[in-house]
């Protein structure tokens, strides 16, 4: 990043859509997306009322995320060699069979713990490809010039079916049943997969499929990070991240039902109002878009994000917990939002999949590990004193390493 990069300048939040494939894509992942987030309030709500344990409720997080964590290097690897386009339509079709047949076994009244184990681990497999996918897709939908934007932008869906999604979720359970939520997500998924039809992306500097050894070649792409700080030192943070502050669909179910005393409507509210700080910071994003994103978004809004995770679990008061939860969201959107632009920004198109595959196993490869920490700790010392343990650790490691790059950085222009 250069030195100049500190100026903020504000640019056409939605500029990224006045490219027609973007634009098409967008709908369709919009309303794929608000499904997602209701499968993702309905699935932890179901495996807490069928276990009532935090710790196998956590389980289920943890598995839909490690093939993420053990497969992604190989993902990316599949990514640079296809077309992203079909990729997409084969994970996509199979998530969509995936939730369908969850929303059948729940409806007909035979859904058993050990299917939510089994889903999410497919699930998982599926996010593996798909996710890097979806990532290193967007710059061929809008360009260089506008990717940031673009970026923000997916964001900024993400998080407004993060507010929809959970909210629509806790009426419906409470006043349908959770299956309904598994079979409106089954049905989203063709909206997304109708936008990829008529998408046709711009033509791309296509990477031949040399017979080199796929080891030899997630072995490139690692090299070709580990030797960028600029890309190598956003993903530590990111690990942090990703390892301690994600653990809310794990630690908001416990937290509502035994701290705050709510049933389905007020816990799918809560999850609402994170959707809310989210998507303020990703609009926020796509407003200073233009010059990529700021070192402050990287290396401080991180920290920030786990100080109001801490003030979470200190909270007995629902309104409180909602504030607390909407602006750690906030912060911590605009530090993904960044760490994703400055991946993609600083990756050539042959090494833009394995990246984004790094990327992708650090956010949800990470995410069981945490989730197993957040729920352990749940299970002993309840969900608020999980939540300030995980906000404590990532100020415990962020806080020296921020300082450490910053004396770094002086020392550097200090001699030239």
């Amino acid at each position: 990043m250069k030195r100049g990069s500190a100026a903020i300048t504000v640019s056409n939040p939605f500029a990224a859509l006045r490219h027609r494939n973007y634009r098409l894509y967008w709908i369709g992942m919009a309303i794929s997306t608000t499904g997602t987030w209701m499968q993702n309030v309905a699935q932890p709500w179901l495996a807490y009322e069928l276990t009532r344990s935090p710790f196998l409720l956590s389980l289920i997080g943890a598995l839909q995320f490690t093939p993420v964590l053990l497969f992604s290097l190989f993902a990316g690897v599949l990514i640079d060699r296809f077309e992203k386009r079909r990729i997409l339509f084969v994970t996509q079709t199979a998530a969509m069979l995936i939730s369908l047949t969850v929303a059948i076994l729940t409806a007909a009244g035979y859904i058993q713990y050990w299917h939510l184990i089994i889903t999410s681990t497919l699930m998982g497999f599926v996010n593996t490809v798909d996710m890097p996918t979806r990532q290193s897709f967007v710059i061929e939908l809008v360009g260089r010039e506008d990717l940031t934007n673009g970026i923000a932008l997916n964001s900024a869906q993400f998080n407004l079916a993060r507010i929809l999604g959970p909210a629509l979720a806790g009426v419906i359970m409470g006043q349908w049943g959770v299956a309904v939520c598994f079979f409106i997500d089954a049905a989203s998924f063709g909206a997304v997969l109708i936008s990829l039809f008529f998408v046709r992306p711009y033509p791309t500097e296509k990477t031949p499929m040399p017979q080199v050894n796929i080891f030899a070649s997630i072995g490139e792409g690692l090299k070709f990070i580990f030797h960028r700080e600029v890309l190598f030192l956003p993903l530590i943070f990111l690990a942090v991240g990703a390892t301690f502050a994600m653990n809310f669909n794990v630690l908001v179910p416990v937290f509502s039902i035994e701290v705050l005393g709510q049933e389905e409507t007020g816990f799918g509210l809560l999850m609402s109002m994170a959707g809310v700080g989210a998507l303020a910071g990703a609009l926020t994003m796509a407003i200073v878009a233009r010059g990529g994103p700021r070192k402050v978004f990287l290396f401080v809004f991180p920290i920030v994000a786990g100080a109001l995770i801490v003030a979470l679990g200190l909270t007995r008061v629902y309104i409180m917990a909602g504030l607390a939860l909407m602006f750690a969201s906030f912060f911590y959107m605009i530090f993904m939002a960044s760490v994703n632009t400055t991946m993609q920004m600083n990756a050539t198109q042959e090494f833009r999949g394995r990246v984004m595959s790094v990327y992708s196993l650090i956010v949800a490869g990470s995410t069981p590990l945490g989730n197993l920490f957040a729920g352990t700790i749940a299970d002993r010392a309840g969900a608020g004193v999980s939540f300030i343990v995980c906000g404590g650790v990532i100020l415990v490691l962020l806080i020296p390493l921020s300082l450490y790059r910053r004396a770094r950085e002086r020392s550097r222009m200090a001699c030239e």
